[in-house]
């Protein structure tokens, strides 16, 4: 079976991942960027703010909005230490209550949900039902990114602000396993923790209590 050809950018089969979070991958971002193919320049350099929704007693679905989309993925198995991530579902505020209370709510896996009175909800009321719950949290990330692509697998390196905390990532993500652990050990990542944004996000505010990878 042939490989699928990696773009940035394009929707592609579910891929693996490796990500990790910490203050410094000096070595491994200059490595990354030399062994990189020129890549499209507007992933050269980006920037956005999302909110992540993050819940104590849940780690496989992934939440977040930007621009006032909703977008949940979901885990879906680990191979050789690299996830995969489905898409879950999409959606647009103002958003249906049958949504939330179908779809959205039953991802976070907790007890005492709203009782919905409204048809619809803004991003506003939403958040504001995400607060006043005890083991829900949003959490601002803002991002920049810088792109690159080492042996056909999509990369980037970059500042994330948890709450306005800087933290440093760098990533590698493929629909082939064996591309990305080869680009793991020759930009020098060998052996650091594979750490995903809700683990990131929960370890920096606290939710969860354990360092990031350095």
């Amino acid at each position: 079976m042939s490989k699928e050809k990696m773009e940035i950018g394009a929707i592609s089969k579910p891929r693996f991942e490796f990500r990790s979070f910490g203050r410094c991958f000096c070595e491994a971002e200059k490595r990354m960027a030399r062994l990189s193919i020129p890549v499209p320049e507007k992933v050269w350099e980006r920037r956005n703010t999302e909110t992540y929704i993050v819940s104590r007693t849940n780690d496989v679905n992934n939440t977040k909005i930007r621009d006032g989309k909703m977008d949940i993925k979901t885990y879906v198995q680990t191979v050789d230490g690299l996830e995969q991530w489905n898409p879950l579902m999409k959606g647009e505020f103002p958003i249906s209550a049958t949504v939330l209370n179908e779809e959205v709510f039953p991802a976070f896996k907790v007890d005492n949900l709203p009782q919905l009175t409204k048809d619809t909800y803004t991003l506003e009321e939403f958040l504001g039902m995400i607060d006043a719950h005890p083991d829900l949290q949003a959490v601002t990330v803002e991002k920049h990114r810088y792109g690159y692509m080492v042996n056909d697998t999509i990369c980037e390196t970059g500042e994330v602000y948890i709450n306005g905390a800087m933290v440093k990532t760098i990533n590698s993500e493929s629909t082939e396993v064996e591309d990305i652990k080869k680009t793991i050990q020759e930009v020098g990542l060998g052996g650091v923790e594979n750490i995903n944004y809700l683990q990131a996000i929960k370890r920096v505010i606290g939710m969860i209590n354990k360092p990031l990878a350095n």
